[in-house]
């Protein structure tokens, strides 16, 4: 029977890790998995210890194919009929073998074998060590599984991507460039801060993180930004978090609500507006003044809203839990509307370890339908002279592109503005603002501002 506490032997950030991935198997979101277990152990995990437990879990689920590839190649038994418990417990010791290159190699392996024997695998902890040896020793020769010759095959085994995702990569890009975005994926991202300007400067948040020995670098495309330039522990317990002088966005994210042009007084609905990084940025633009309507179907995350709003002093956001796509008592009442999509998320894999194994082309499509949806009912929303913004966390030209074009046929009426030159510049693109990781070292993102073409004069 397995043990409820871990032994002295057996590592917690492991065990951790290991939980995190049986739940994920199970369904869980990694996130969400992660801090129910950091939760269940509460004072037993200092800083350290969860950031081993974070980065092997996110690992070894990112990586899951590639480390399945490794299993197939040393193991008796093909990774898909080995005992899931056992499989996931091989991934966070193959993980930590091929990737995390300050654990020795000793170690990987004799906690993986010291967590099967203590938690309900005493009878294959030889199999866990002879496969893990086995795979130590193929490094030692420099021998590799073998690559499928296929492109698509290829790009998907080497970088541990679904083979549709591969494919399509290949479609969008280069076969160089598709390679180098697949590899971002695996890359734990780097994490920008948005400075509230209502609250302090840039320069004054670099202070009191210099303070703390925490550097921050400024970040050229996005003028509140600032990107930390080591990892630190709980974003809560950093200077200026409780006095809301900044919040968590990358430099992507950062530059859409600019392109609203909101203004003090404005009238803005958010259609999609939880967990609300956007949102806030516009009242900080207004000057929290005016009104912002923060629409979502979830009364939770419509919450967490509220409680960021709050640490950041803004007082002109309401939330409506509501479905986005029918707003009658809202048609006509905005200057300006924000659809921040629901989208596949294709721009920020390397934030969401699980997302490429939840996601598919069908999953895909049905986002495209209730794109166009929002889209449609974004539009009545804008009074007279007003703007909407259409924005995505995603690469996918159906999602983005391809959305606008269509939506520009039926509505001849509408046009898309002009982006600012610097963005332009950044993008190569006129009116569309599509950032790649691999190109420009940010999320994916996807962004366009809409506006009716003025009515003609009598």
């Amino acid at each position: 029977m397995a043990r409820t506490r871990p032994s002295a032997d057996v590592s917690l950030p492991r065990l951790v890790a290991w939980k995190a991935l049986r739940s994920v198997a199970a369904g869980a979101f990694a996130d969400v998995a992660l801090e129910r277990e950091f939760r269940r152990h509460g004072n037993q995990l200092g800083g350290a210890d969860r950031a081993l437990a974070m980065e092997l879990a996110y690992g070894s689920i990112r990586q899951r194919r590639l480390l399945d590839r490794w299993l197939d190649h040393c193991g008796a038994l093909p990774a898909q009929q080995q005992p899931p418990m056992l499989r996931w417990l091989l991934h966070l010791g193959l993980y930590q073998l091929l990737f995390a290159h300050r654990i020795p190699e000793a170690v990987a392996v004799s906690s993986s074998v010291e967590l099967a024997k203590a938690h309900g695998l005493g009878r294959l902890a030889a199999v866990v060590n002879g496969l893990l040896r086995a795979v130590v020793r193929c490094r030692q020769r420099q021998e590799e599984p073998p690559l499928p010759r296929q492109a698509t095959a290829r790009l998907a085994a080497r970088h541990s991507l679904p083979d549709w995702l591969a494919a399509m990569l290949l479609q969008w890009l280069p076969e160089g460039e598709a390679a180098a975005f697949a590899a971002l994926t695996n890359q734990p991202p780097h994490l920008d801060l948005r400075v509230n300007r209502l609250r302090a400067s840039a320069a004054e948040v670099q202070a009191a993180w210099a303070e703390a020995h925490q550097p921050l670098l400024p970040i050229a495309m996005a003028p509140q930004g600032l990107q930390l330039s080591q990892g630190v522990g709980a974003m809560a317990q950093q200077p200026g978090y409780d006095t809301g002088l900044w919040s968590v966005q990358d430099r992507a994210a950062q530059l859409v609500a600019p392109l609203l042009q909101p203004r003090p007084g404005h009238v803005v609905v958010d259609m999609c507006a939880a967990p609300g990084g956007k949102t806030t940025h516009m009242a900080e633009l207004m000057d929290d003044q005016g009104r912002i309507i923060a629409v979502d179907r979830s009364a939770a995350r419509l919450r967490r809203l509220q409680r960021n709003a709050r640490r950041l002093g803004l007082r002109s956001i309401r939330t409506q839990c509501a479905d986005a796509r029918a707003l009658p008592h809202l048609h006509g009442c905005a200057d300006r509307v924000l659809l921040d999509a629901p989208c596949s998320g294709l721009g920020t894999l390397a934030r969401h370890a699980c997302a490429r194994w939840r996601l598919s082309p069908a999953a895909i499509a049905d986002l495209q339908a209730l794109q166009r949806q929002l889209l449609h009912e974004a539009l009545q929303l804008v009074r007279s002279g007003g703007r909407v913004v259409y924005a995505t966390c995603t690469v996918h030209p159906a999602e983005n592109q391809a959305q606008i074009d269509s939506l520009l046929n039926q509505n001849p009426h509408w046009r898309q503005c002009p982006l600012p030159e610097a963005l332009q510049r950044l993008c190569g693109h006129s009116t569309q603002l599509q950032l790649w990781p691999q190109r420009h070292g940010c999320d994916g993102f996807f962004a366009v501002a809409l506006e009716p073409l003025p009515s003609p004069q009598p």
